[in-house]
This record gives structure tokens, sequence and C-alpha cells, in this order.
């Protein structure tokens, strides 16, 4: 134990002294733990186990703080593992899955990680889910379970969900949630356009998003347990809930009702939205910075698409980005900002869109991507990873970004094409 301990919390502190305004994209550490993942020999779920061994090795690699070793063992759930064995093959850790489907139709999932170097079980834990198909969870918080056992820096968006628009036809899309492998997929709203879906709350309980089913483009919030829906605001241009504040009562919107899209804050207590940019061009996708004192948005102010910022309290505007001559949007986290950059101008060429890390207290600037086309970035609740949009040959994925370790990870979807998403 006191060795795992050790390497952990060599990683916990590596990582957190590297974490600041200049954005240094930090290395992996060579020193971690290694672990095997094994299903008990006589469980009788084989099939869904196996699937989340599957998912739950790749959290583990995803996670960048353990190092996922083979290790094929035949053994009964509560049988101790051969630790000398385990030694022999530099194990550090031995995790043990077993599960059961109950009369309920819910489904268990029971875990034994064993400290090899210790020599002792170290951690016992039972996860459970009323419908077996939402396994993915199940192992997502095993790995969330291991990793803060050993108190290595938080992977806890591994059991949000993303919520996304999928383009199944012309003019019709639907909004689906789904864990961040996309493994498990469910619709919420189906039926004509819905687009641009938003977490309305940290417990994502509801979501806005926008609607083309109405007269004019509708702004609906909908709790997604209840099917409640409330009409927010309409505008006979596009309209766009593009940030929530973290207490969920200020909303950021995009609303053209005089054919000009601009921005508008809007209070969720009180029910009004106040104007905050009055621009004759074209002011979109707008995102809290700075303790939600300002606001990072698009504006075409310089005849092209560029980043601002702007405080709530003053009229005046800054410019943030001097690169490229098309950067359509962007995300931001405390004072971390990552944008969407066209790379390529020529019409007639492969469109390329990157992103681009930077920070609103330093000069530094970092490309995240290198090909297709990237868009709708969002940060973790914690600012150490990026979902995003990755379509390349065709083909729609949700990308993971590790910012700590400079590792990105693609999970595609195979039916229809991702418009926008959210976690």
């Amino acid at each position: 134990m006191k060795k795992i301990l050790a390497l952990i919390f060599i990683l916990t502190t590596f990582l957190f002294a590297q974490i600041d305004a200049n954005l240094e994209i930090i290395k992996k550490t060579k020193t971690l733990p290694s672990i095997a993942v094994n299903i008990a020999s006589d469980s009788a779920e084989i099939a869904t186990l196996s699937k989340i061994k599957e998912i739950l090795v790749k959290d583990f690699i995803i996670s960048g703080h353990f190092d996922v070793s083979l290790s094929n063992n035949e053994l009964k759930f509560e049988d101790e593992p051969d630790v000398i064995r385990l030694a022999n093959e530099s194990l550090d850790l031995y995790l043990s899955l077993s599960a059961k489907k109950n009369l309920d139709g819910s489904y268990t999932l029971f875990t034994k990680l064993y400290d090899i170097n210790a020599k002792t079980l170290t951690l016992q834990k039972s996860y459970t889910t009323l419908k077996e198909n939402r396994y993915p969870f199940l192992a997502h918080r095993t790995a969330i379970s291991v990793n803060d056992h050993f108190k290595a820096p938080s992977i806890s968006w591994m059991d949000k969900f993303v919520v996304f628009s999928n383009y199944v036809g012309s003019k019709k899309a639907n909004i689906m949630i789904g864990d961040y492998t996309l493994t498990y997929k469910k619709t919420i709203i189906r039926g004509g356009l819905n687009v641009f879906p938003k977490w309305a709350d940290p417990k994502q309980k509801s979501i806005y998003y926008t609607s083309y089913n109405y007269e004019k483009p509708t702004l609906v919030k909908l709790n997604i347990y209840t099917q409640q829906k409330n009409v927010i605001m309409q505008s006979d241009g596009m309209i766009v809930a593009s940030d929530v504040s973290k207490d969920g009562s200020k909303v950021l919107i995009t609303a053209s009702p005089n054919n000009q899209p601009d921005i508008y804050l809007y209070n969720t207590l009180s029910k009004k939205a106040k104007q905050v940019t009055n621009y004759s061009g074209i002011d979109v996708g707008a995102q809290f910075i700075d303790d939600e004192s300002r606001m990072v948005f698009i504006s075409d102010r310089l005849g092209y698409p560029n980043v601002f910022a702007k405080s709530f309290n003053s009229r005046g505007v800054e410019r943030l980005v001097y690169h490229s001559r098309n950067n359509s949007s962007a995300t931001s986290y405390k004072d971390n900002i990552v944008y969407v950059s066209r790379e390529n101008e020529n019409e007639f060429a492969d469109r390329t869109f990157n992103l681009y890390l930077m920070s609103t207290k330093s000069d530094n600037l970092k490309r995240l991507t290198s090909s297709g086309i990237n868009q709708f970035p969002k940060f973790s609740q914690n600012g150490e990873s990026l979902l995003f949009i990755k379509n390349l040959n065709g083909q729609s994925s949700v990308g993971i970004i590790r910012l700590n370790f400079n590792k990105s990870y693609l999970f595609p979807l195979y039916n229809g094409k991702i418009q926008s998403i959210d976690w």
C-alpha cells in the first residue's frame, strides 16, 4: 500500500505543480502503479462483464494514472490471488470483477481491489444500475472509486452524461444522452429539428436546447426525467443557450430578434433577459470567464470571426486572439480558453478546424489537434479534460483530450452525425 500511495503522491504532486497560467502541457510521469483487471471464474454474467472490463481498462488508460497490465487468472471471486506470482509479474494492483442480474431487472457489479505489494484486500465495493444497458457507468464508477482511493487527480467527469444533438436526416435532429464513450445512448427528444443542447444544472436534471418545431426558433428548457418543457425565449433568427453559470441562475444566450445576433444575459429567477452586446454585425457563442464577471464570445468586428472578451459592467471589448482569421467558437475554464480555428483558407481544399489552448493571463498558445474538423470544445468541471466533436473522413466522433498528458481519444457515433455536444 505504501508503495502505491507514494507513486500516486508523486503523480499528483507532479500534476498540480505544473498547472498554471502558462498552460504547459504536462508530460506523463513514468512511475505509475500497474493494475490488472480480471473477471472472476465463477461469475455467471460473462457477456456483460466482458464489456465492463473492456470499458474499465479504457478508463484506467485514459485517466493517465495507471499502467494497465494483462494477467489471466482462473480465480473465483471469494478466493485470494497468488500475490507472489502477481508480484513476479510486476503488478501493483489486482482488480477482480463479478456481477449478478437482479429479479427487478437491475444489475450489480461487485469489485475487489488487492494491493499486491501489501498483500492485502484494499478496496471492496459494489455498484448497481436499474437497467443492465447502463453498464458503462458501472465501469466508470469503478475506475473513479479506485482512482479516488489513491487520491489521484479527479476523473469524476467519466460518470457524467454527455448530451448531444444527432442529425438523422434532412431537417431532423434528435437530442440524445450517453456516457462519454457513447457505449450507452438514449434518445430523450425525438422528431423535428432539435439542436444545441446545453446542461441547465450541475446535477444534469435539465437541459436547454433550440427547437425549430415552433413558429419561431425557440429556446426550450426540458427536465429529462419528467419531460416537463418550458419555453424560455423565441427569436426571428437564431437562438442558442451557449453557457450557464455554476449555480444555474444565469444563462448566456445568443438571440437575433432584430435579425442580427447579439448576446443576452438571462436571469432564471426573474425570467428576464438583458442585452449585453449591441453590434451591427455578429456576436455569438458567449462563455463566462474570470469568475463569471466577464464573458468571451465570437464576433466579426474585424471583418472575420474572432475571439473577444467583455465585462458585464462595461461597454469596452477586448480582442483575445491574434492567430488566424477564422476563429468560430470558444469554451472557457477560469482563465483558460480553447477556441476553434480554421487552418485552410482555400475553399477548394479540405477544411481543417483545429483546437487551440490559451490563457487570458499569458501569451502562451498550444495547438491541441492536427487534422479533421474539430468543433464544440467543452472543458470538464475541473478543467483538466476537454470534450469536442471530431469529423474526419465522413465519421463523426466524440473526442476527449487529457490536457495534463497531451493525449486524445476518439469514440465514434455510427448512426447519424453529431451536431453539438455538452457535458
